[in-house]
């Protein structure tokens, strides 16, 4: 039974990586030189998926204007989740759009093509998820599995006696929506893994025991660990040089600059005179990076500039973040709050949301997080979390 249909399901916000997510969804984040769904629909392509449809909801119109009716000719249709009511519910809203079986996967995972190969490969209409070993399955659904089939799945483990995680890579046939109609909803929510108990009690549910490239960005110093990893293996889209080093043909880059690999350097993106770039950096499209500007770490979406002499040193900025010149952002290790829960020792010297300007010689403090939209003002001095829109004065 051929699986020839991907359903991607890119609705949710991403609440946990804000303020990067304030104007767009988690799945149009940055991944090195272009967005997590991009890799995603790379890999269903691959995979020879020839029909895909993408589930929407958070400003949807980001994904869909930045995609179109097609990916490297591959049709998408657009089905629209309203509300955020849990990932089987999102599944539910492709119910009119898909016939035959189907893969599901998030929209916000970067894998590896053997996850979904091992998937679908000999697909009988028996439900089918990837399961793989991980470090903390306290994180995920935990699993546990026997001669290849589904025993149990512990959404939120507290028993430290689990190894394998649900990956969240699914093969279905037309039946498991019929499946998420039985499943009660949990808190007005309808998550797919409560399906797949459902879809337990009803019979087998096969699993496959993976590994490879599997990464889920929760956090905004998350991306920065994917970025090394999409670098260290080459997935960027940009022509190689020598070094692990990519530079698009429409770049500038002075010869008296110098890049690090592994480092990537989007199209239309200027390099001056005496900048040292990475290792572990990724710059966006149309960027421009000052002379003697020293970025190590680094990830900048597209329409990043960096003025002349700033250090950069474990950042992650959004589209349109201007940092003058002579600022610094010294890098981690650093606490950050996110919400009511504070985490020790992250790596991240600072998250700079869309549209953040920065005056010069700035300095931050590590950990900090800077709204959408703000205004920092020449010498100020930036520590812990800025609102969208606000004002820092020295």
């Amino acid at each position: 039974m051929d699986v020839s249909t991907g359903i991607v399901l890119a609705a949710g916000e991403g609440t946990r990586l804000r303020p990067l997510t304030h104007n767009r969804p988690k799945t149009m984040l940055p991944a090195a030189d272009r967005p997590i769904l991009e890799h995603v629909l790379d890999v269903l392509v691959e995979c020879g998926i020839d029909q895909l449809c993408v589930v929407v909801g958070y400003h949807h119109e980001r994904v869909q204007e930045h995609f179109g009716h097609a990916y490297r000719d591959v049709p998408i249709t657009y089905v629209h989740q309203r509300k955020q009511l849990g990932s089987a519910h999102a599944l539910l809203q492709a119910k009119n759009e898909v016939e035959g079986p189907m893969l599901v996967l998030n929209g916000d995972r970067v894998i590896d093509e053997r996850i979904v190969s091992e998937v679908t490969v000999g697909f009988d209409g028996t439900p089918t998820l990837a399961v793989m070993e991980h470090s903390t399955p306290s994180n995920y659904g935990a699993v546990k599995v026997s001669n290849g089939r589904l025993t149990e799945l512990e959404e939120r483990p507290e028993a430290d006696t689990y190894r394998l995680i649900n990956a969240g890579v699914y093969a279905f046939d037309e039946s498991v929506f019929d499946a998420i109609q039985r499943t009660p909803r949990r808190s007005g929510e309808l998550p797919l893994p409560d399906v797949i108990e459902t879809l337990l009690d009803d019979g087998e549910v096969r699993a496959v025991q993976t590994d490879g490239l599997w990464v889920d960005a929760t956090y905004p110093w998350d991306l920065l660990f994917l970025k090394r990893e999409l670098l260290a293996r080459g997935r960027v889209s940009q022509p190689a040089r020598e070094g692990k080093v990519w530079v698009a043909d429409s770049a500038r880059v002075h010869r008296d600059a110098t890049i690090q690999g592994p480092a990537v350097v989007g199209p239309d993106t200027e390099v001056a005179a005496g900048a040292v770039i990475g290792p572990d950096v990724a710059i966006g499209r149309n960027g421009t990076i000052g002379a003697n500007a020293t970025l190590e770490n680094v990830l900048l979406d597209a329409d990043c500039r960096v003025a002349a002499g700033s250090t950069i040193v474990d950042c992650v900025a959004g589209a349109d973040v201007t940092i003058g010149a002579g600022s610094t952002v010294p890098g981690g290790p650093s606490d950050v709050r996110v919400g009511d829960r504070v985490f020790e020792d992250q790596n991240i010297g600072a998250v700079l949301a869309d549209r953040v300007e920065v005056g010069g010689n700035v300095s931050f403090h590590p950990g900090a997080m800077v709204g959408a939209n703000a205004n920092v003002e020449t010498g100020a001095q930036v520590r812990g979390a800025v609102d969208e829109d606000a004002e820092v004065v020295r």
